[in-house]
């Protein structure tokens, strides 16, 4: 799961980035589109078929097999996202065992070798499904005083509520060279070994994926952008794979 209570991180170009890099290694990679925005619907150029379909996926009006579509690249699919994507919580608050719904539906991707949950920000009912599901939750922080902050949060709730804190593992994105407060960060965080040692700088390569919808790879695959995400999946293979 790419995940942070913040928004605005980057964590959706780094679940179609990394779930890029996953199938051009052959695994057989899903990536749900959890936030209401759809941003990484949009970036692989995909719309749900059916009205208020991410609802309906959890209220179990639409199995979750007929809603993934396939990408336009080799062993990478897709379940988009809509904006009823914002009802999710209140599906779930309606169920019971509703922080299983989603380890549930996920038992039905058995066939995938990976799925990557690109999740909105927030702590909510559905975070708490996400939190029990993921095998691994990718923690993307700017390194910024709000952003560090909202790590501190969430590693606080992961404590407080008895949760696998082994589960989450952290990277910086946005990094900006010009600026200290980025270095200090950086340098501060990687002394405790809270956080993998690849990260994602603040670059227009990155930025362009919204222009080109596509991963960083298809239009600048020999950027410095392309080798960090490259840099970035080989520590998460080490942890996951």
């Amino acid at each position: 799961a790419l995940y942070n209570l913040k928004g605005g991180v980057g964590k959706t170009a780094a679940a179609i980035n990394l779930a890029y890099l996953s199938a051009a290694d052959g695994y057989k990679t899903l990536i749900w589109d959890l936030d209401p925005q759809g941003s990484a619907s949009f970036y692989l150029n995909v719309k749900p078929e059916n009205k208020n379909e991410t609802k309906k996926l959890f209220s179990s009006d639409i199995e979750v097999k007929d809603a993934i579509q396939g990408s336009v690249f080799e062993n990478l699919w897709i379940i988009p996202s809509d904006i009823s994507a914002r009802n999710i919580d209140t599906v779930l608050d309606d169920l019971k065992h509703s922080k299983k719904k989603l380890k549930s539906l996920l038992n039905n991707l058995k066939e995938y070798d990976v799925v990557i949950l690109d999740c909105p920000p927030g702590i909510s009912l559905l975070h708490e499904n996400i939190f029990n599901a993921a095998d691994l939750i990718l923690m993307t922080n700017i390194p910024t005083t709000l952003s560090i902050n909202s790590f501190e949060t969430v590693m606080e709730y992961f404590k407080s509520n008895e949760l696998d804190k082994n589960k989450v593992k952290c990277f910086f994105s946005m990094v900006d060279h010009r600026k200290n407060l980025h270095h200090e960060t950086i340098q501060q965080f990687y002394k405790d070994k809270l956080f993998f040692k690849s990260y994602i700088p603040y670059l227009s390569d990155v930025e362009k994926m919204g222009i080109n919808q596509q991963p960083v790879f298809e239009y600048a695959n020999s950027s410095y952008a392309a080798q960090c995400f490259r840099d970035l999946w080989k520590e998460v293979k080490k942890v996951c794979l």
